[in-house]
């Protein structure tokens, strides 16, 4: 019999070898990482003492100090090493030569031991176990043939070779159909056999079987199905092997083991399919549509480029920077000491803000454009921020005032009017009863302070515009999510410089942590780049589940609450087309000349047109608004009003989408008919 090896015991703990050759944060979080994993680990200071302790010992992980050659060269220490009877060279050359950049996190260390254990020792340990399995197998005295699952030879052990006459070479590759058989009714029990084999099922009785000599054999057979240990089974496995090894599972890899897991036992087309599916789940586009490029309309593939990429690619010599209120000066703005009286006009017309059907533009006109400061004071005030962030209304109206003199009024759209009516939609959410009974008070301070900062200092150009134009602000936040993370840090970097309009100063640490975490989520929610998933996963989640008379409460979950803020601000920054009429035609308006502005811009520049249909001379708006409406406005409100119920906004979108379609069967371009017009 053989011998079976420690390495092929379960329980076998991993011997680790430390060379460093000095004591240091690096050698000390390696040492404690062994030691939350269970391994053996030496350390050795010199290569002398290291050498002596390779040979002394079987190590299966090696870690080199190679961060100077002063003290010792680690390519020395492994030929010196290979001179020996051990070698470890192979070691090197079957993928141990890892490079690990210098971290002390004991967690880093331990991931990185762990991976290695779990990816190439284990792997080793299973090769070495294989040899020893066979080496057990020669060494047997009973009879054994291993075949595939179309019964082709191969394996036969010496004791098969002797009972059958055969040579190995002679029946490997071969399929026992080849083979001669005796028993007439050989057939039938060869699909009798691979009924059981199918099921996974052991099987065992009389085979009749004929020598090389020609003489017959009967024989006492056990057949054992041996799953996921070729073929389909052993690719599906490696290709997932690194992602297995990971210490930290994804919930994505969760569900690639499930699959896996119901692979072993699938019929081969459910196996096939199931491979396809592991295909798309290894993209990192899971929610983004693959819009077809020669028969999509021309209106959906621009807007899909132009609001869900970021930037086409890198032109030399074209700079887009920002040129206001970079510096985060706002010592010209007149901060008061105390509230002034709104003024009679304004605060009759702000007596109308909890309607949904409240007119913003009139606000914006009757305050000479800074709507944001006089609707923000009037809602802030109703849902009681200052009392929440213990601030004074003073330092509230000079945060207001510091925050609207950032959005750029020079904007056709997206300026601090903009703002207001984001403002405004997100408040009127919050108004309603699903949506107040699954918030807290922070959630719905968060949602707001996120309405009121959510595109400040937004330059009036796309995301793939400033990558496409290599802005300063593209270069700093990587191309990724660039205006998103902008309007963000700038509202801190604004809010925190001046103790005058700081909302935050009087609130503790883990509040303002936890309050600023949301109002970040909520503003990165507003990119467009991922707007299938928060819808989806809106879906999934929430009105699915909801739909279920099983479930409840399930808004009370902290993933869940975050799910519906996304939800709420994207729907507040995209209601145009769900407002009354004249509001619907207004914006669309002032979107379109500011895509416009930005077309005529890139052909100035030389810059990649990102979306041509956005031409001032030849665009169709209502084609434009239809296509919007269609691939993202009509998906995500239905969901929002299965969850906040908004039948006034569903009537308003139905409205609208009927008087674009009429414009575009009439062949009309522009926002109203000709007829309509002033």
């Amino acid at each position: 019999s053989a011998r079976i090896p420690p390495y092929l015991t379960v329980l076998h703990v991993l011997q680790v070898l430390l060379i460093f050759a000095k004591e240091d944060n690096q050698s000390d979080g390696f040492w404690w990482a062994c030691d939350r994993a269970g391994y053996r680990c030496n350390i050795a200071r010199t290569p002398e003492s290291a050498l002596e302790c390779f040979l002394d010992k079987h190590q299966e992980i090696i870690v080199i100090d190679h961060r100077n050659s002063r003290y010792f060269d680690a390519e020395h220490i492994c030929r010196s090493a290979d001179q020996e009877e051990t070698s470890i060279l192979p070691l090197l050359n079957a993928g141990f030569d890892r490079q690990f950049m210098e971290n002390s996190s004991i967690t880093a260390c331990y991931n990185e031991l762990v991976q290695i254990e779990h990816g190439e020792v284990r792997s080793q340990f299973k090769l070495r176990a294989c040899n020893a399995v066979f080496t057990a197998l020669d060494h047997c005295q009973e009879a054994i043939e291993i075949t595939s699952e179309d019964h082709v030879i191969q394996y036969v052990n010496p004791a098969f070779e002797r009972m059958m006459g055969y040579q190995k070479g002679e029946l490997i590759g071969k399929e026992l159909t080849e083979l001669p058989k005796s028993d007439k009714n050989c057939a039938d029990l060869l699909d009798t056999i691979n009924t059981f084999i199918k099921k996974g099922k052991e099987w065992q009785g009389v085979y009749y079987a004929r020598r090389k000599s020609g003489d017959s054999i009967q024989q006492h057979v056990k057949i054992t199905p041996v799953t996921g240990q070729g073929g389909l089974q052993t690719r599906r496995y490696s290709s997932m092997a690194r992602v297995h090894s990971m210490t930290i599972e994804a919930p994505i890899t969760k569900v690639i083991n499930i699959i896996n897991a119901a692979q072993e036992n699938s019929p081969i087309t459910v196996a096939e399919a199931l491979d396809r599916v592991l295909e798309i789940l290894r993209t990192t586009e899971l929610y983004s549509p693959q819009l077809g490029t020669k028969d999509e309309d021309p209106h959906t593939s621009d807007l899909v480029g132009g609001l869900m990429t970021d930037g086409l690619r890198r032109l030399s010599g074209n700079e887009y920077v920002f040129s206001k209120n970079m510096n985060l000066n706002h010592s010209h703005l007149s901060v008061p000491n105390t509230i002034n009286d709104v003024p009679p006009c304004i605060a009759q017309l702000l007596e109308n803000e909890e309607s949904w059907d409240f007119n913003i533009f009139e606000l914006e006109a009757v305050t000479n454009k800074r709507p944001l400061v006089y609707l923000g004071l009037k809602i802030f005030a109703r849902f009681g921020v200052s009392e929440f962030l213990n601030c004074s209304e003073a330092t509230l109206r000079a945060w207001l005032q510091v925050i609207e003199a950032n959005y750029h009024s020079s904007n056709s759209y997206h300026n601090s009017t903009h703002a207001a009516d984001v403002l405004h939609a997100t408040a009127f959410f919050l108004g309603k009863e699903r949506v107040k009974g699954s918030l807290d008070h922070l959630d719905e301070v968060a949602a707001l302070i996120a309405a009121t900062i959510h595109d400040v200092d937004h330059p009036g150009r796309t995301n793939s515009f400033l990558c496409n134009a290599g802005s300063e602000l593209a270069v700093l936040y990587n191309d990724t999510a660039v205006l998103e993370s902008h309007h963000t840090a700038l509202a801190f970097q604004l809010t925190t410089k001046d103790s005058k309009c700081n909302i935050f100063k009087n609130i503790d640490r883990n509040h303002y942590r936890t309050l600023r975490q949301a109002i970040i989520d909520m503003v990165l929610a507003t990119e467009m780049t991922k707007h299938f998933e928060h819808v989806n996963k809106f879906v999934n989640s929430i009105n699915k589940p909801m739909a279920s008379e099983e479930t409840t409460n399930i808004t009370n979950f902290p993933d869940n609450q975050t799910l519906i803020k996304r939800m709420m601000i994207k729907c507040a920054d995209v209601a145009n087309p769900c407002r009354p009429l004249e509001l619907c035609i207004e914006w669309a308006g002032r979107i379109s000349e500011e895509y416009f502005a930005q077309t005529d811009e890139e052909k100035r520049q030389g810059l990649p047109v990102v979306m041509p249909v956005f031409d001032r001379n030849t665009c169709s708006i209502p084609k434009s608004q239809i296509s919007f409406i269609d691939y993202f406005i009509t998906d995500m409100f239905d969901a929002w009003d299965a969850f906040a119920h908004l039948p006034v906004l569903m009537q308003h979108l139905a409205n609208n989408y009927k008087h674009w379609k009429t414009l575009d069967e009439l062949k009309c371009k522009s926002l109203r008919l000709p007829s309509e017009n002033n």
